[in-house]
């Protein structure tokens, strides 16, 4: 219950009551505890604002019993939203949006998640402010999908960087990252590139391209990668860290010793 009203944002009070009239039933736990599944999350988030939106509780039953059998066992990659648009319920689930009571097929709009929230937002940005908004909803997600849906996640940042003509430092770097751990480090580094076009001074991405391309046995490419990123930071101990075993591993045990013993005060101070 915790979990599930920090995830919402409801108070216990309010999800306590939606849960007494009937919009969930919850799993017991082993310890007796109530489980709440993704279903659960979706419907009650939906049930509290439509709620707020003064939808009669008997319409809201109706909708959401069809729409719980309609939806996914988990959040699926292009999200879902449910909305009250005047007095009535809709959903998008993917390419598809339908009136959640009768089925019927609605007029295009686009939805994404965002924090367990469920809104309404135009299928495409009206202005540069409307696309970065949606490019932020697009990296939270990113963010929050990251320990628990790789896939989605790098949906999520692509989606970023088509949006946002201004590079997003933070979808470059996460974007890249989460490619060179699922091993696949030429995306990566082709990833690193391009947003070293917009942050050619950022000693963060000279450090994650040089992983990248260590991890493609170019040590010397990568060699110069930490030290691009010592010029700019020259307290970066990690860079100094992987300079040192680099330089070991060529048998350059002077260079090795000098970025050694740099880490090691770095650590130290």
């Amino acid at each position: 219950m915790r979990s599930l009203q920090s995830l919402l944002g409801i108070s216990r009070r309010v999800l306590t009551g939606l849960v007494e009239a009937g919009f969930v039933t919850p799993a017991r736990g082993p310890r007796n505890e109530l489980r709440y599944s993704f279903h659960d999350a979706v419907l009650l988030r939906t049930a509290y604002q439509l709620q707020t939106a003064n939808i009669p509780s008997r319409k809201i039953l109706r909708s959401l019993t069809r729409l719980k059998a309609s939806l996914p066992e988990e959040l699926p990659l292009t999200g879902i939203r449910i909305t009250a648009v005047g007095n009535t319920i809709a959903v998008r689930l993917g390419p598809d949006q339908w009136e959640a009571e009768s089925g019927q097929l609605l007029l295009d709009f686009e939805v994404a998640p965002l924090k367990g929230d469920v809104a309404f937002l135009d299928s495409f940005p009206r202005s540069a402010k409307d696309a970065h908004i949606k490019a932020e909803e697009w990296f939270e997600l990113g963010e929050q999908l990251t320990a628990t849906d790789r896939q989605g996640a790098e949906h999520a940042y692509r989606k970023v960087v088509e949006l946002l003509p201004v590079a997003h430092y933070g979808a470059y770097t996460n974007l890249g990252v989460l490619l060179c751990e699922e091993g696949r480090c030429e995306e990566a580094l082709a990833v690193f590139d391009r947003a070293l076009e917009y942050f050619p001074d950022d000693c963060q991405l000279h450090f994650n391209r040089a992983v990248a391309l260590e991890e493609l046995d170019c040590a010397e490419d990568a060699l110069n990668g930490y030290g691009k990123c010592l010029a700019i930071e020259p307290d970066y101990a990690d860079a100094h860290y992987n300079l040192a075993r680099l330089k070991e591993l060529r048998g350059d045990k002077q260079g090795a010793l000098r970025h050694y013993n740099a880490y090691r005060r770095i650590q130290g101070a």
